[in-house]
């Protein structure tokens, strides 16, 4: 590869690898499997040891790839939290070995399971615990001491009164995995333990975090100011003890030749072991050899961790179904003939979407490969169209909903087909929440868990069906519901005098909020109207953009919509805008811009006001910009805002512009 070749690529697998990074370490929701993610690191190491001119100081080369969510205190690690060089051959295990026999020729190893969860520090002072913290960055980490309180396996105090920081691994084993997955519907299920295990630690209320089973296993000694180890393994040993949980795959090996042992060993049983791994650990035991060998700014380097390729089994793709999530996604899911990958019995695995299948070229009834993605979730990998017979079958999306019949919607520049059914029965607990929601109608009382009950006892079936509840039906609900019920009731009549926006919001249309339902509500003064238009006079709407008006447009033409409004209006619905609601467009043609922090208004707030009043809000400063709104430690953008001579408010001029 030439020099510009490879300065694009390293720049391209940059962008990648902080994208995909940011989605498992901060957002806790990856994209893709942790094997692609090491192939696409494991490409960039490649390139930038052949071309160390192109090496960026923030490249994930270079440093670990989690942040400090904002929320939590932040701790600074008094030793870093270091991330592990990954292998994938057994010659670069024998490689590390000849590395490792320049500083010692009596070298003996510790292999261990690389637990795949999230890294924590645990510190002790006196034989209690104090305060617990994530890795971060490796420097800096998150102060979670109250949500790793919930966690039984962590003691609280030591049998010994000793100073001590220790790392570990928090994890969710693949049992209580499968049984909280088992509770989810396709669209919704979890995307593998880890992420789940990170997700509930990083909460920011802990009664989440307590109401998952999350487990820990220590796997180092960070600093001991009262007890002195000579090897790693010694102090392994200590722990379990003084009572730490510590983990129970820790093999002493004399050599590199019976530390590759260990990890084949791993590597054949890790169907049977009962939490997730991704590979094995060989560190020196030695610890005083270990700080001759030292570490780089990211890395050990008298430790490595081996990386398992994920199992691969073939079974036939017996079936195609369609199912509808609460969002109204339809998501294509693989049934398959039943086959055991990686400990687990595998008949059926998401195939995601439309693009999916096709991208794989799969047919009913093709063979195909099949693997755990890190060990958890099932994936088809490829089908064998060697195997063909000429007896399968090409498989369509549905252009109808499979559950009421509605139309079914590929937006542009999405993957996913949605039912736009505004009574679709999958999608019924998400509508009606929304539909009451503050956003909405705002009935007062209406929350999550009244609804959920009122579907369960069949009080509604739909929207609509909000406005026909009998009072005696609500108290029924709980106990002494006599006085809920008359407020509930109050409420739901009340809602039916709301101006027409709210109730255009309340509708759910997809991509219609607050703002744009203002403004189809002051363009077209009725429902009736809305109905009625033509996509080219949605489209002629300002601020409605074309996919906007396509949805609008697609949603009021469904049989659903149709049959909801007519039940609305003989409940006395408003469906038109009052005259008595004089729009004040004092800011109308102008655009603003927040930066800094307000006093008053959060900028949620703040940008709604302006919004009521006619005006629009932009993230960023450009010529087009009429007012910059300042707060405190304002940034670049004021400074934007000065080259370009852009007039700068402070909160009190703008409390000034809104005076009524």
């Amino acid at each position: 590869m030439d020099k510009n070749k490879a300065k694009k690529r390293i720049e391209e697998l940059n962008k990648l690898t902080a994208y995909y990074a940011k989605k498992y370490y901060d957002d806790d929701n990856p994209e893709i499997s942790d094997f692609e993610y090491d192939m696409l690191m494991n490409e960039l190491k490649n390139l930038e040891s052949k071309f160390p001119e192109f090496v960026k100081a923030d490249s994930l080369t270079q440093k670990v790839g989690g942040t400090v969510k904002e929320g939590f205190e932040k701790v600074n690690h008094v030793v870093p939290l270091q991330s592990l060089q990954d292998v994938f051959s057994f010659e670069e295990l024998y490689s590390f070995d000849e590395r490792m026999k320049k500083y010692s020729n009596s070298l003996k190893y510790v292999v261990e399971t690389k637990i795949d969860g999230l890294s924590v520090a645990l510190e002790y002072k006196n034989g209690k615990f104090v305060r617990g913290a994530t890795r971060g960055n490796g420097q800096v980490g998150e102060d979670i001491t109250e949500n790793l309180m919930t966690i039984s396996n962590i003691p609280k105090e030591l049998t010994e009164n000793i100073d001590i920081i220790v790392r570990g691994e928090v994890f969710i084993s693949k049992k209580d995995f499968d049984e909280l997955n088992s509770k989810q519907d396709e669209e919704n299920k979890y995307a593998n333990a880890r992420n789940l295990a990170a997700g509930s630690l990083r909460q920011l209320d802990s009664n989440i975090t307590a109401s998952r089973p999350l487990d820990i296993y220590i796997f180092n000694v960070q600093k001991s100011d009262t007890v002195k180890f000579n090897s790693h393994y010694e102090s392994l040993i200590y722990l379990e003890k003084i009572g730490f949980n510590v983990n129970p795959i820790k093999i002493l090996c004399n050599n590199i030749d019976e530390a590759i042992k260990a990890i084949e060993k791993i590597g054949k049983e890790r169907e049977s072991i009962p939490f997730g791994i991704d590979g094995a650990v060989i560190k020196v035991d030695d610890l005083k050899l270990r700080e001759e060998i030292g570490t780089t700014f990211k890395a050990p380097k008298w430790a490595i961790a081996y990386k398992y390729p994920p199992e691969q089994k073939e079974t036939i793709l017996k079936n195609i179904v369609c199912n509808v999530g609460r969002t109204g996604v339809i998501t294509p899911m693989a049934i398959l003939e039943p086959i055991v990958v990686a400990g687990s019995k595998i008949s059926k695995t998401t195939l995601h979407n439309e693009d999916f299948i096709k991208e794989k070229d799969l047919k009913i009834g093709d063979h195909v490969i099949i693997q755990k993605a890190g060990d958890v979730i099932p994936e088809i990998v490829k089908s064998l169209k060697e195997k063909r017979t000429g007896t399968e079958k090409d498989f369509k999306m549905p252009t109808k909903c499979p559950v009421c019949g509605a139309k079914a919607v590929r937006e542009e520049g999405e993957s996913a087909i949605r039912c736009i059914g505004v009574e679709c029965k999958a999608q019924n607990l998400r509508n009606i929440i929304h539909f009451a929601s503050k956003e909405g109608m705002n009935i007062e009382g209406l929350g999550e868990k009244i609804v959920e009950q009122f579907l369960e006892n069949n009080l509604i079936d739909n929207i609509a069906d909000i406005y026909y509840l009998k009072q005696a039906d609500i108290e029924t609900l709980k106990k002494d519901g006599k006085k809920f019920a008359q407020n509930l009731i109050n409420a739901i009549e009340t809602s039916k005098n709301n101006d027409l926006d709210r109730l255009i919001c309340a509708l759910g249309i997809r991509h219609v909020g607050t703002k744009s339902a203002k403004v189809l509500a002051k363009t077209f003064k009725s429902i009736d109207k809305i109905m009625e238009a033509t996509l080219e006079e949605l489209m002629a709407v300002e601020d409605i953009g074309e996919i906007m008006a396509k949805s609008i447009y697609e949603f009021f033409k469904q049989d659903q919509t149709k049959d909801l409004i007519e039940k609305l209006k003989n409940a006395n619905v408003n469906m038109q805008i009052k005259e008595n609601n004089k729009y004040d467009n004092r800011f109308e043609g102008k655009t603003f811009v927040l930066t800094g922090s307000l006093e008053k208004y959060t900028r949620d707030e703040a940008s709604k006001i302006i919004e009521e009043f006619g005006g629009k809000t932009s993230s960023s400063v450009s010529k087009k910009t009429d007012f910059v709104l300042a707060g405190e430690e304002a940034g670049s953008k004021l400074v934007k805002a000065e080259n370009l001579g852009i007039k700068i408010i402070t909160e009190q001029e703008f409390e000034e512009m809104i005076k009524l």
